[in-house]
């Protein structure tokens, strides 16, 4: 509940800027010389792109969610089997053996979402972001059938 919290007030904070940007881009474009009107047309594709971003991040977020919420339900989500340091952080090895389990698994089964759900899971554990997108938009993709 936390995390939807912090996400909801730094989305508020985001759009608030985007209302901000976009209006001293009206306001250059308003003063009508050609100069102010160029950077006021660029101050307005930046709030333009946050907002597609913000839209798209939260899309992922809730349909990552209600995958996760699916699994949950299947009693499909992994157990936690990840070693930790005593100040709580996963640990290297730990996270690269849980990976290769994963890996094999999505591997054996490339069609079946909650494999590439588990798998997105691993390399977020493993650090890899990146990855553990590209994974979960897989999962999302393969659930909803596109």
């Amino acid at each position: 509940m936390r995390a939807k919290i912090s996400y909801a007030v730094s989305a508020l904070a985001l759009v608030f800027y985007f209302v901000l940007a976009g209006d001293r881009g009206v306001l250059l474009i308003a003063d009508g010389h050609p100069v102010t009107v160029a950077f006021g047309l660029a101050v307005l594709v930046l709030p333009l792109i946050g907002a597609w971003f913000l839209w798209h991040t939260t899309q992922f977020a809730r349909h990552a969610g209600r995958l996760g919420r699916e699994l949950e339900a299947e009693g499909g989500l992994p157990v936690d089997e990840l070693e930790r340091t005593p100040s709580g952080r996963i640990t290297r090895d730990s996270a690269d053996a849980v990976f290769a389990k994963r890996q094999a698994e999505t591997e054996a089964a490339p069609d079946d979402w909650r494999t590439w759900f588990r798998l997105a899971i691993a390399y977020f554990d493993a650090r890899d972001t990146p990855r553990a997108r590209k994974a979960m938009q897989r999962a999302i993709a393969l659930h909803d059938g596109k």
